[in-house]
């Protein structure tokens, strides 16, 4: 591994996790220019590698909402579960599948968000909205699950979409639904690298100089989107979504 390399995967790191940290979707910048960077290696390695990272901005940015956002911790741990589960299944599947013929999907609902987003200029700043619990039990797990596995067999963008599920299902704010997409994110990324440990397909001399890195971004995102509030966080939202159009897009037309 070159020094320069490196170094350039440790900026890459730091942006990821201060975008991650914001709205989620770390891993639109993150996946695609590591693999750039890194052509001579497996995309599962990469992928696995990435994984470390985005663990690490993610649980530090997730101490900080805590300490400004009340949880449900027992919704949570139903939640996370879903979420572990479904991402590791996403996860194997990924080992043995390609996951090429989602991308064209994922454009048309990307799309159709960000129009939505764009217009509706209620969408998550709203006080949350009460919803009887055992509805936001359900709607809670159907999210974990879907988006869960989504992020092992796929990823980028699986905060953003955390978020769109707590804020349209579950009634929450913007602020709300970053941190409970913070906390279940932190379960689908512990159940791959679980799956990526088992399959040895971690490269740790890239995973933990990136992990601090990430880890740092995290930090600053998380207190600049805690002090701006919901309106600077929808923001950030839609410049993510629009990243996200770009970034399959791109790979939907080259292939």
């Amino acid at each position: 591994m070159e020094l320069d390399i490196l170094f350039y995967l440790c900026i890459v790191a730091f942006i990821a996790g201060f975008i991650d940290s914001i709205v989620g979707g770390g891993g639109l910048i993150q996946t695609p220019l590591s693999l750039a960077f890194l052509p001579n290696i497996s995309i599962s390695s990469v992928i696995g590698t990435l994984k470390i990272p985005a663990f690490s901005g993610t649980a530090i940015a997730t101490y900080h909402y805590l300490k400004k956002v009340k949880v449900d911790w027992q919704l949570f741990l139903i939640m996370a579960i879903c979420a572990f589960g479904s991402a590791f299944i996403g996860s194997q599947l990924l080992t043995v599948v390609s996951n090429e013929f989602m991308k064209p999907l994922l454009l048309i609902i990307l799309i159709a968000l960000a129009i939505y987003t764009i217009f509706k200029k209620d969408f998550g700043q709203a006080a949350e909205r009460n919803i009887p619990y055992n509805r936001v039990v359900i709607y809670g797990c159907a999210v974990s699950i879907i988006v869960g596995f989504y992020d092992g067999f796929i990823g980028p963008g699986t905060g953003t979409f955390f978020i769109l599920g707590f804020v349209t299902l579950l009634g929450m704010d913007f602020l709300k639904a970053s941190t409970n997409a913070k906390l279940i994110n932190l379960a689908t990324n512990f159940g791959s690298i679980c799956l990526f440990l088992i399959k040895g397909q971690i490269i740790w001399k890239i995973a933990l100089p990136m992990a601090v890195c990430n880890a740092l971004g995290g930090f600053v995102g998380a207190k600049l989107a805690i002090s701006k509030g919901n309106q600077f966080i929808r923001y950030i939202f839609i410049f993510v979504i629009l990243l996200s159009i770009c970034r399959f897009g791109y790979e939907v037309i080259i292939n």
